[in-house]
């Protein structure tokens, strides 16, 4: 009985801080979707699942959801396999990787904000460093990619992939540097090349990693959009709208907060559904001991 009250005891703080900063504010955000303040006088009015209604009625709000989509395909896989590729190139420990491994990890330390700075100036139309390159090639450029809809998603997508792929490549590394060495030492004495090596023993121990590094940049893609916010504010012609800008723009602007609760309360089941999805595929049939 003892026992069982001293391990409740050592998970108390654990279950606190879920309930606090998980389910409280999922709790919160469906309660505050039921109520609308907008045209009440006296509080806040109950409307019940009015704003889903009118949420669902909503063409931006569609519109956001098809770009984050867009953006999680064009920096979550990208990411994830630069990540990869620059673990495995570097996964031997010389002076020279461990320099390699703090210059690739070094955009992660800069603020997204800083970094949006930095890669504005890059896409200016015909001044930027990108024009002015590829000038040298291609002739006069004067082109705007953070003003075309056709581009700024794609640019966005580039800064993501450039802050981010360095703090996965770590997570990579560590797990590449904890497997087990003799399996791949029994393929080798087998014969086996190093394609089969990795793809039939490599990769396939290194599952549980993925499995933790793609909820991370799922996780990191919906809810990262200070570079958003600086480089194209949800422009142009809401073709850069994610749904998380989608919700700052309810909330602070129009200040519809029943409909920004309701985008909210959508936002998080949808992660909460992708990320049970993916740890039931990804670690489906991993089962390997040390």
């Amino acid at each position: 009985m003892l026992k069982k009250i001293y391990l409740y005891l050592i998970l108390a703080p654990t279950f606190i801080f879920l309930i606090l900063f998980t389910y409280l504010p999922l709790f919160r955000s469906f309660s505050d979707s039921l109520y609308d303040s907008r045209y009440a006088i006296d509080g806040e009015k109950f409307v019940g699942l009015e704003n889903f209604y009118r949420l669902f009625d909503d063409p931006i709000f569609w519109l956001s959801l098809k770009n984050n989509v867009i953006y999680i395909l064009l920096t979550v896989i990208p990411g994830v396999l630069l990540a990869l590729f620059l673990a495995i190139i570097l996964w031997e420990n010389n002076r020279i990787n461990r320099w390699l491994r703090t210059a690739f990890f070094f955009p992660t330390i800069i603020p997204l904000v800083s970094a949006a700075t930095i890669w504005t100036f890059i896409f200016i139309p015909n001044l930027g460093l990108l024009d002015y390159y590829l000038a040298k090639w291609f002739g006069p450029m004067n082109t705007n990619y953070l003003g075309m809809s056709q581009s700024a998603l794609i640019a966005l997508s580039i800064v993501g992939i450039w802050k981010f792929a360095g703090y996965y490549m770590l997570f990579f590394l560590a797990g590449l540097q904890a497997m087990s060495t003799s399996a791949r030492e029994a393929a080798i004495m087998e014969g086996a090349s190093r394609r089969q090596i990795f793809f039939h023993i490599t990769l396939p121990l290194l599952r549980p990693t993925i499995n933790f590094v793609v909820i991370i940049a799922l996780i990191y893609s919906i809810t990262q959009i200070d570079h958003v916010v600086v480089m194209t504010q949800g422009g142009p012609s809401n073709s850069t709208s994610v749904l998380l800008y989608y919700i700052q723009d309810l909330a602070l602007n129009s200040h519809d907060i029943g409909k920004a609760s309701a985008a909210t309360f959508i936002s998080l089941v949808l992660l909460f559904s992708f990320s049970v999805f993916n740890l039931r595929i990804l670690e489906k049939g991993v089962h390997y001991e040390h």
